[in-house]
């Protein structure tokens, strides 16, 4: 389809959000149809994304269906699949799944678009000692916790230490949550313990784990 090579070609994705733990910038779903919409118009295209809740064993999964269609009736689509946590603190059932599907949107069209979902040059990990990236303080209100050690600011990194975690509470047949490992470990809030869970939730999914 020459109108998929068009807009891949042409189609530029800013990075419109910052993680402020791995100090590197991303792009969401909502970013991607931003800058999609102009392209689409141009090539006479129109974009459909379906989901579905698909259940393997005892995971529930989230699949998402990309289809885009031109002028002449000929479409093309891609599917990604992103897997629901069973519970999240702060969040209930329906933005859980409303969350999962966003992950597994962003990913479909990835592979329809052939978007790069790498950090930007700037991340944390390739600009090291840049002045303006500055540390992680400790909140006043929790004095008792620490901060997140220099050597987890790397995001992969983390993530592989919270999925240590969780598999050394299932050794112990004790129930893990990434949520309130962080809570207790760490001078976090909310709002950053919510966001590093989400993308922990999304490394399990791309590591098929």
């Amino acid at each position: 389809m020459k109108e998929l090579i068009n807009i891949q070609k042409t189609l530029k994705a800013p990075k419109g959000q910052f993680n402020k733990f791995g100090n590197y910038k991303y792009r969401s779903c909502e970013d991607i149809l931003e800058a999609l919409k102009p392209l689409l118009y141009e090539n006479k295209c129109t974009l459909i994304i379906n989901d579905d809740i698909v259940c393997v064993g005892n995971r529930v999964y989230v699949k998402a269906t990309v289809i885009l269609k031109n002028e002449s009736g000929e479409e093309i689509s891609t599917t990604a699949f992103a897997r629901e946590e069973e519970t999240k603190k702060g969040m209930d059932s329906s933005q859980l799944t409303g969350s999962t599907s966003s992950y597994a949107r962003k990913y479909a069209l990835n592979g329809m678009f052939c978007i790069d979902d790498t950090k930007d040059s700037d991340s944390y990990e390739s600009d090291k000692n840049e002045k303006h990236v500055k540390q992680p303080t400790k909140p006043t209100e929790t004095p008792q916790k620490k901060s997140l050690p220099r050597d987890k600011f790397d995001e992969i990194t983390l993530m592989a230490w919270i999925y240590k975690k969780e598999l050394e509470a299932k050794d112990k047949g004790v129930r893990f949550s990434s949520y309130g490992l962080l809570e207790s470990s760490y001078a976090l809030t909310k709002e950053e313990i919510n966001e590093i869970t989400a993308n922990y939730q999304e490394y399990k999914t791309n590591n098929n784990l």
